[in-house]
């Protein structure tokens, strides 16, 4: 690769919407292929979940209880938007009546669409499998990598019995701080509240006493990745059985732009990080 990459485009950081750049993207691309890692140890397969979610869908999991502030929908222009765009009208300036909802939402997280492909499923056995995706949040700020509109997730999630999925919880956080001890990070393991259910439930009240999330965070209170515990919700709404049971799943999250932001504030740029990872193409 040239040893000059192009000049950027700057498109809206403010809110939340970049580019990365070439050296960057090979970092992302590197750090993707470490967290594969995890999936390749427990025998995750790789799948690629629907690039939007049915609302109704969603609506069956308390999503929008618990994160409507997050959510970002689809939309189409009218016929009669669609005339006007046609006749030059500027797209800022058109009502709301030339937008027609679609009954589809971008996903904010990338669990999402391979769990809801999984509905009414009757499992054989334990089912482990692995997406990157690239997830949307309406944020109330953005800031940097750190907080973006539109991100890479990779999630390797596990399906099955309560004891598998705790397993899995195990085995990811052991993975993870042996990946960051790798890259020199330094991580602290906190309790996160970022229930799957509706908060007022007797399911929420139990994450006061038995926590469902832990994140890990780097020394400026960036989470860059997180453990899950569903217990058996999603295989109990979403008809997810395993020997006549709803089956019981847990998730291991990496937030790729944040592991850059991570690596970048520990070796100073993107490119000094891909030197640390014996990454030359740049």
């Amino acid at each position: 690769m040239s040893a000059n990459p192009p000049a950027l485009t700057t498109i809206d950081p403010g809110a939340g919407v970049v580019t990365l750049d070439p050296p960057r993207a090979l970092l992302l691309d590197k750090l993707d292929e470490r967290f594969r890692q995890l999936a390749d140890e427990v025998g995750a397969q790789p799948l690629v979940p629907p690039a939007l979610l049915p609302a109704e869908w969603l609506a069956d999991l308390d999503y929008f209880k618990n994160f409507p502030h997050l959510c970002l929908t689809t939309g189409r222009f009218s016929d009669q938007g669609a005339e006007l765009l046609a006749a030059g009208t500027p797209v800022t300036t058109l009502s709301s009546e030339s937008h027609e909802p679609t009954g589809y939402v971008l996903p904010s997280a990338t669990c999402y669409g391979m769990l809801l492909s999984l509905r009414g499923q009757q499992l054989s056995d334990e089912v482990r499998l692995t997406a990157v995706g690239r997830c949307f949040r309406n944020e109330d700020y953005f800031d940097g990598l750190r907080r973006l509109r539109g991100f890479h997730m990779r999630e390797v999630i596990y399906l099955g019995h309560r004891d598998g999925a705790e397993q899995h919880l195990a085995l990811s956080r052991e993975f993870v701080e042996r990946l960051a001890e790798g890259l020199g990070l330094e991580l602290k393991v906190v309790t996160a509240n970022d229930p799957f259910y509706d908060r007022d439930g007797s399911r929420a009240k139990l994450t006061a006493l038995d926590p469902v999330k832990h994140e890990f965070v780097i020394p400026d209170g960036t989470a860059i990745a997180s453990i899950n515990r569903h217990r058996n919700f999603f295989g109990d709404r979403l008809d997810i059985t395993l020997n006549n049971t709803s089956a019981y799943t847990s998730c291991t999250a990496f937030g790729v732009e944040r592991w850059i932001h991570a690596m970048e504030l520990q070796y100073g740029s993107a490119e000094k990080a891909l030197e640390r990872l014996g990454d030359d193409r740049l």
